[in-house]
Formats: C-alpha cells, sequence, structure tokens
C-alpha cells in the first residue's frame, strides 16, 4: 500500500468532528483537496499520472446509473473512477484547507 501526504503533522489535538471525508463521500458540485491517496503504489501512481496529486482541488461531476463510476473534475480533466477507488481518495479536514472565504 502506498499512502502519500503533503502535510505530516500530528494526530493529536486534530477535532474528531474535522475527520476527513473520502472523495467518494463529496457532493456533486462540492470541492474537494485533496490529502492523500491510500491506494497500492501502482495504482496511486496512475492515478497521480491523471492528475490526482495530493493538494489537488477535485470536484465530483456527473455518475452512470445505478451507482456505477462517477466522473471527476481534476487539473482540467474530467476523469471516472469506481467508487471503491474514491472511497480510498482522502481529502484535506476543513482545519486543514484553511479559509475558504474571500475577504
Amino acid at each position: 500500500m502506498m499512502q502519500l501526504s503533503v502535510n505530516n503533522d500530528s494526530q493529536a489535538g486534530r477535532n474528531a468532528a474535522f475527520a476527513p471525508k473520502t472523495l467518494a463521500q463529496l457532493p456533486r458540485g462540492e470541492s474537494g483537496i485533496l490529502d492523500r491517496l491510500d491506494l497500492p503504489e501502482d495504482v496511486a501512481r496512475r492515478l497521480m499520472e491523471l492528475g490526482f496529486l495530493p493538494g489537488q482541488v477535485i470536484v465530483p461531476a456527473r455518475s452512470a446509473p445505478g451507482g456505477g463510476p462517477r466522473v471527476y473534475r481534476v487539473d482540467g480533466s474530467e476523469v471516472a473512477l469506481r467508487r471503491e477507488t474514491a472511497a480510498r481518495l482522502i481529502l484535506r479536514s476543513p482545519a486543514k484547507s484553511g479559509p475558504t472565504r474571500k475577504p
């Protein structure tokens, strides 16, 4: 298994209410920032080649009927992922993402 992370800060002191969501849990049209890929190395490497890099903004788009693959927008491309794969892509918690409003 390969686990990539852009921030190796201590888990101590992080509020459980801000536990990171997975890409599979992100509602359509809402953006999320990828924190890490919890996948086998070969799969993680392929997704990184497609633009799924820690720190990238990802937006869920359309889904196949019956809960099949879902299309995600990342780095100017659209990529379809199975739900099982998307569930292994961990998003940053709101505490790590920083402010979302402009002053």
